[in-house]
């Protein structure tokens, strides 16, 4: 069997400079207007079972985060600060709870979703949210991913506003297997939305550090981030250290797992979109994070204000 072929991005669509939605939410897929049912599987719902457009069409914010329980977490600090009423007896709901792969909470207009870990997971619940916030009827939504990293010369705690996502290669596009071909997906991120967020961060009162930069995306935790403490391993400190000081030099601040896919769909699909995440060590300093637990989850709670600073600010909360 041959193997697929190098088959770049050639439509007038894929080749267009990023122009944000503005209004309504589109999809680029004319397939789906065609269809009796979509089914959003993975996260327990339909277009024909259930109203989106009653239970989704004042959403504005979509934040995505790894772990479903860091995402219950945000929800709770978001019904907090957005100071959403929660009826006496009720609790946060898990709309997505008749499926165990992702959680989906909603505060006022804003989604919480898990997405997992690694640019598979991510892509499944992007399809799926980006065609509920569209079958919701939804207007000028902006999406987050919200998460964790491996600094590049900054102190543990730090946090990165990505300006540009790209692969371990340093390529800023997503390749994609498609029908036999390989196609490749730009992986731009929207700046005005990078530099609101920036502005909003305080170092001097925050008491950390937050610089916007590239992020390399990488497909393996281990051998992918250049780790010397994997199952495998066929390089030396001196080989880690040296491709590490190069990818610094070239500006990469953070290394994680997600920013590829999520800033090249965001991308294609023209939706504002900011990847805001945590430091948890730097890699220039060593391969294992050991903080203490509490330490990380305060560390990990920071792009979490961010980001809730950001929504306050739209939507006029004090």
């Amino acid at each position: 069997m041959s193997s697929p072929k190098f088959h770049p991005i050639k439509t007038n669509e894929q080749l267009a400079d990023y122009i944000p939605q503005c209004g309504k939410v589109e999809l680029r897929n004319p397939n789906i207007a065609n269809m009796e049912e979509d089914v959003l599987y993975h996260i327990s719902l339909s277009n024909r079972t259930q109203d989106l457009k009653e239970m989704f069409s004042d959403v504005k914010f979509v934040c995505f985060g790894g772990s479903p329980t860091r995402m219950k977490k945000f929800a709770e600090f978001l019904v907090e600060e957005l100071k959403v009423k929660i009826s006496a007896g009720q609790a946060l709901y898990n709309i997505a709870q008749g499926s165990d792969r992702y959680v989906l909470y909603k505060i006022g207009p804003v989604l919480s979703v898990s997405h997992g870990m690694g640019i598979p997971s991510l892509s499944i619940i992007f399809h799926e949210i980006l065609k509920l916030v569209y079958h919701a009827g939804c207007y000028d939504v902006i999406f987050f991913r919200i998460g964790t990293s491996g600094g590049l010369g900054l102190e543990a705690g730090s946090v990165v506003i990505t300006e540009e996502a790209v692969d371990g290669l340093l390529r800023p596009y997503m390749e994609v297997p498609t029908l036999g071909m390989i196609l490749q997906h730009p992986s731009k991120l929207d700046q005005e939305v990078a530099m609101e967020l920036m502005s909003l961060a305080v170092p001097a009162s925050d008491g950390y550090s937050t610089v916007i930069g590239k992020t390399m995306c990488t497909t393996d935790f281990y051998e992918g981030q250049a780790r010397l403490d994997g199952a495998f391993c066929d390089y030396n400190e001196e080989d880690k250290m040296a491709f590490l000081k190069r990818v610094y030099a070239r500006g990469i601040c953070n290394i994680e797992m997600e920013s590829l896919c999520f800033a090249a769909y965001c991308y294609r699909a023209g939706i504002r979109g900011a990847v805001v995440c945590t430091t948890l060590l730097d890699r220039l300093k060593g391969d294992q994070i050991t903080s203490p637990h509490s330490v990380m989850e305060e560390w990990q709670a920071r792009p979490q204000k961010l980001v809730a600073s950001f929504i306050k600010k739209r939507l006029g909360i004090e």
